[in-house]
């Protein structure tokens, strides 16, 4: 089914991605209605309707999916029963099979090595008695994982001992899943969405550098070869087609220092890494995510000039007001601000993106741009 524009467009969740989602749209002439337990949200913000409610509330979440023509989401901790009430009212992309698997760590893993996907070798471990001979399994030191709702580094430790590992058990204090330690040489993505006809469009390789778990900076092009980034692609193509993904998708890989590529986790929404895209690709991953999901023909993803994107966390607000003049006094400098009233140590408040002539500059100016608003 085509959606068409002057359609109105359903999104469960209300932060960032939502925001950007709601901006997209609006250039295309839809209207959108998000859904969240918040008021006044990111989303909610720019929209044209905000629902405030809880998603288990399905008498709310049913009336919601009556007054829009499509729906999709923005985050992966939704509850699979709400999309389940939201079908039978609106399609919704991606579907309850993509989240399902995408909001359990477990669940993800398991389906990624069972359709051959590279994994790092894992266990499940789901009472303390576990840990011991899942650590012999998988050797240390190892990773302990909350299977579930865990995110930007939170809910995981890394452990060297059976001791170390039952005492990171009990801190959880949930099923967890334990994964031997990688040493990688760097962490890249693929943004690449999927239309409802099967047709594929990527971004390529996306480089991306962390900061205490939490995404800091991300540019493209990558310099990897062809040969990597073919096999990337390839990878990436196969996850969305295994899970029937409708709508945009990362697949988050660990390269290790002779270019294995394992796939660390997938989401089934638009990403943080993708950003970049808004003001450096022909179509944004919003754009794709917003063709994609509509039933409309996936838009061109050439990069029109080398572009990197700096995250701002809730820290650069710690002085005070950022120096935001100083920022934007840089070529070719964008500022993204998501209308958190909060700032907060290590929550995401906006970014900063940039262009110019090669990945070295751009990569330099956005962590320019980011340090003299505190300067």
């Amino acid at each position: 089914m085509t959606v068409l524009p002057g359609a109105t467009i359903g999104i469960l969740g209300s932060g960032q991605l939502g925001r950007m989602l709601t901006v997209e749209a609006k250039y295309m002439g839809y209207r959108v209605h998000t859904f969240s337990p918040g008021t006044d949200t990111p989303t909610g913000q720019v929209a044209d309707g905000e629902v405030s409610a809880a998603y288990e509330d399905l008498d709310v979440v049913k009336a919601f999916a009556k007054e829009v023509d499509v729906v999709t989401l923005e985050f992966e901790n939704i509850p699979v029963k709400t999309l389940e009430a939201v079908q039978e009212f609106a399609p919704v992309h991606p579907g309850v099979k993509a989240l399902r698997v995408a909001q359990n760590r477990l669940r993800e893993k398991t389906f990624l090595s069972e359709h051959g996907f590279p994994v790092v070798p894992f266990r499940a471990v789901r009472a303390e008695a576990d840990v011991e001979n899942a650590l012999q399994e998988v050797g240390t030191p190892a990773v302990l994982k909350t299977a579930g709702f865990g995110y930007d580094g939170k809910g995981q430790a890394k452990v060297s001992s059976a001791e170390e590992g039952r005492r990171a058990f009990a801190e959880l204090g949930q099923e967890a899943v334990l994964e031997a330690f990688i040493e990688f040489g760097r962490e890249v993505s693929v943004v690449a969405a999927r239309g409802l006809d099967g047709s594929f469009a990527h971004y390529g390789v996306i480089e991306n550098g962390h900061e205490n778990h939490i995404l800091d900076l991300s540019f493209a092009p990558s310099d990897l070869s062809q040969k990597v980034a073919d096999k990337a692609v390839e990878i990436a193509r196969g996850v969305l087609e295994a899970l029937d993904v409708v709508g945009v998708m990362c697949v988050e890989f660990f390269m290790t220092h002779d270019f294995e590529l394992i796939v660390n986790e997938v989401a089934p929404r638009p990403h943080n890494s993708g950003h970049l895209t808004i003001e450096g690709c022909v179509t944004s991953q919003f754009g794709q995510q917003l063709r994609a999901v509509c039933g409309l023909p996936l838009g061109s993803t050439e990069f029109l000039r080398p572009v990197a994107m700096a995250n701002l966390l809730g820290d650069v607000w710690q002085k005070g007001e950022p120096k935001w003049a100083k920022a934007l006094a840089l070529p070719d400098v964008h500022l993204h601000l998501y209308g958190k009233a909060e700032a907060r140590a290590g929550r995401k408040m906006g970014h900063i993106t940039a262009l110019g002539k090669d990945t070295e500059e751009v990569a330099t100016r956005a962590r320019e741009a980011r340090a003299s608003l505190t300067r």
